[in-house]
């Protein structure tokens, strides 16, 4: 009797040493944590952001990854502030009125010839500045639940997934990952640019860049922005064929208000996940407990896929794409309205309005889809900012906005 009871003790034993080890999902306690006000906010160069960077490094080394930055796991970068916003920051070691931010990079080496570089930004905007759309008086801390906790959360998902794949796989992947959080973001993309520039590894390897800036608040309807779509000729198809679940919006352009910006520009081909602004954007309701958990496991299933299917395909080409940001028309007045960038339908529907403004004193409200600014027709965004472009100060236009089937005329006073 005793030898069977040790028999099957053995048995058991033998079976959990050889179970295949499953890739945690911590994405919600990464959010919890990077989101709570013990953060105030994650500014750059402030103890809220070097504690996110710890808790970083912590996780990185926890799933046995490499450093990979120019100390340890972290690249520290300092900056003086602009003072002039049309010229470039000024990144310098003179101590004198700098900043200082850290970006924290990890490495999972597959002995490949080329790496993917999975990134997201982990900085906010502390208590608010000049980026915050809070328009009280009182300070409060801009959490950034969803710009940018919730990027990193998916970032940190995948470089466990990834990490415990090639960990049993026979055969590795055809890539290496360089999983790199940024920070100075919100600054303009610092981070990200001081990287492209002071790289850790050959930039000469990277095969491709994917970037997750916002994902979490995806709506009812999964609808899913992704842009860079035509910095790679095969990125369209790899994301159709791969799509089960969401309404992809697509956009060819590398450039963006966003990290995967400073990659583009050095040439690498780019994917940018995003599920869209809403009315917390900016503001101290960004908060954890407003995130769809379940819509960015299923975003993080989704890039999991993509990045498995590009594996077998080389070295991926790089194209040039059309620069959006450069056809932007300058406009001198605003609606006062957050865009629903989600939209595809006809117009410019709107996604919240922002009191004492133009369209809120116009009656203007969130899902209306503004039809007509002025002489104007607006079929889409940039013939919304084209419509703008052409107001000054104190001027009065007409406006046609659509609520449901009903049809709105009314007046905005700039």
């Amino acid at each position: 009797m005793k030898k069977l009871v040790l028999l099957v003790l053995l048995v058991i034993i033998t079976s959990c040493k050889n179970k295949p080890k499953v890739a945690e999902d911590r994405i919600r306690e990464d959010v919890t944590f990077l989101a709570d006000d013990k953060l105030e906010g994650r500014q750059t160069g402030t103890e809220g952001e070097v504690k996110a960077s710890e808790y970083l490094v912590k996780r990185f080394k926890e799933m046995g990854l490499e450093p990979k930055g120019t100390e340890d796991y972290l690249q520290s970068f300092s900056f003086k502030p602009k003072t002039d916003p049309h010229k470039e920051v000024e990144f310098t070691t003179n101590a004198d009125s700098t900043i200082t931010g850290n970006n924290v990079i990890a490495y999972l080496d597959n002995n490949a010839k080329t790496t993917i570089v999975i990134g997201a930004h982990y900085d906010h905007l502390g208590y608010g500045g000049e980026g915050s759309l809070y328009r009280e008086k009182d300070k409060a801390i801009h959490n950034g639940a969803d710009d940018n906790a919730s990027g990193v959360a998916v970032l940190l998902n995948l470089a466990h997934r990834l990490k415990i794949k090639n960990e049993q796989a026979e055969i590795k992947d055809k890539n290496n990952y360089l999983f790199m959080a940024f920070s100075g973001e919100e600054m303009g993309l610092l981070g990200s640019n001081y990287f492209s520039k002071n790289p850790t590894i050959d930039v000469e390897s990277i095969n491709y860049m994917i970037n997750m800036d916002m994902v979490g608040r995806m709506k009812t309807d999964s609808t899913l922005a992704v842009y860079g779509t035509g910095t790679s000729p095969i990125f369209k198809q790899t994301l159709k064929s791969n799509n089960e679940k969401f309404k992809l919006i697509e956009n060819e352009s590398g450039v963006g208000p966003s990290d995967h910006t400073s990659f583009y520009l050095i040439d690498i081909p780019v994917l940018h996940f995003f599920t869209g602004q809403h009315e917390d954007y900016h503001k101290p309701g960004d908060d954890s407990e407003k995130l769809n958990y379940d819509g960015m496991k299923l975003i993080s299933d989704y890039i999991y896929d993509i990045i498995s299917d590009l594996d077998d395909n080389g070295e991926l080409a790089f194209r040039k794409t059309k620069n959006e940001s450069e056809e932007t028309p300058r406009f001198k007045v605003g609606l006062g309205v957050v865009p629903d960038y989600l939209y595809d339908g006809k117009g410019m529907r709107i996604d919240g309005t922002r009191e004492e403004t133009p369209a809120f004193n116009a009656g203007l409200k969130k899902g209306d889809i503004v039809v007509k600014l002025g002489d104007s027709t607006v079929t889409d965004m940039m013939s919304y900012m084209r419509a703008l472009s052409v107001f000054d100060k104190g001027d009065e236009a007409g406006v046609i906005v659509m609520r449901g089937e009903e049809t709105i005329e009314t007046k905005v006073k700039f």
